[in-house]
């Protein structure tokens, strides 16, 4: 079977597997784990911030920064296809009680302009008084797309004059570090907190870390543990997650590699109505009104091949590190058979 729905069905390898066999753990609700003491350490000092906490899931480390940021009845500024608005359950009305002022942006991303735009009067009390902006890079909806970083700077300026807080959903944030050689600590500099997943990219079971510096971050272990993010042991994930740090970040230049090549072949077939433009390791496409998608996906299904359905005809293939050489090369002959 091929598998490509998504980059977090990967399992752990035998390095991964030996390296959290071998953790020194201890009870992480009394902070005495050593080894997600040093993950978050490395991951705090990467972005050039003070304190970092890990959490089970993207989800809820995107939902504790909104807690972190916003009070009830305040809003929230994101793209109309971002995760936090589309994917998280409704999480940011549930547990924050806050709303959403969706810009219509260009691949999940914005300008400056559209956010300053979006932001309600704060003496008008009749509308949500805004109180946070937040980004995703790369973009899931909008195939994997990288922001560019001087649009990021001209926010963060529209930000500091606001007094709005600064967020980066940066599930895929390693992607976009890699693809553009970027340093992390430039992010750092720019946003109040970073989410960074363990579990999209770079192969572990489980985990992201919430980054940001002492001020904003205080109230992050006791919001943790409102969502019941609470765990003992986890030094287990936790060194899952220092492997991946010292050896699956630039091997994601495969995954980019691998998603480009796919993209070429999808170009060239008659049934193919578009492939949007392929940054990093997300491919979506469309097929054209003379195949309906059920046949499409049967024709796959039959050919061993898990692909996304994203609705209206559209079709997600997501790269990864257990999507083998073999098995691309596999895909590109099924392909061009088609």
């Amino acid at each position: 079977m091929i598998d490509l729905r998504s980059d977090t069905i990967t399992k752990p390898s035998k390095g991964m597997l030996e390296a959290m066999f071998k953790a020194e753990v201890g009870d992480d609700v009394y902070k005495e784990d050593p080894t997600v003491n040093r993950l978050e350490k490395r991951l705090a000092d990467m972005f050039g911030k003070t304190h970092a906490l890990f959490f089970p899931s993207g989800s809820m480390a995107n939902q504790t920064a909104i807690k972190l940021h916003t009070n009830p009845g305040e809003q929230v500024i994101a793209d109309k296809w971002a995760h936090i608005y589309n994917y998280e359950g409704g999480g940011a009305s549930f547990n924050s009680g806050v709303s959403f002022k969706l810009i219509d942006g260009n691949r999940g991303m914005f300008t400056a302009e559209q956010v300053e735009a979006s932001i309600n009067p704060p003496d008008f009390y009749h509308s949500p008084l805004t109180s946070l902006v937040a980004v995703e890079n790369t973009t899931n909806k909008g195939g994997g797309a990288c922001w560019d970083f001087e649009e990021l700077k001209k926010i963060r300026k529209v930000c500091d004059k606001n007094n709005l807080g600064y967020h980066l959903d940066g599930a895929r944030l390693w992607n976009a570090i890699v693809k553009n050689d970027e340093n992390p600590r430039e992010y750092g500099k720019l946003f109040d907190t970073i989410s960074v997943c363990l579990s999209k990219g770079l192969g572990c079971p489980v985990g992201s870390v919430l980054i940001g510096d002492e001020q904003i971050m205080k109230n992050a272990i006791r919001i943790r543990k409102i969502l019941g993010g609470a765990s003992r042991q986890i030094g287990y994930l936790a060194a899952a997650g220092l492997y991946a740090i010292d050896n699956n970040i630039e091997r994601l230049k495969e995954d980019h590699k691998k998603a480009k090549a796919l993209g070429n072949v999808l170009n060239k077939l008659p049934f193919i109505d578009k492939v949007e433009p392929i940054e990093t390791n997300i491919i979506i496409f469309t097929i054209n009104n003379d195949i309906h998608s059920t046949d499409f996906f049967s024709k796959m299904n039959q050919n061993q091949i898990l692909l996304s359905d994203m609705g209206c005809k559209k079709i997600r293939i997501v790269t990864h590190l257990g999507y083998t050489f073999e098995q691309h090369n596999q895909l590109l002959n099924i392909l061009d058979r088609i």
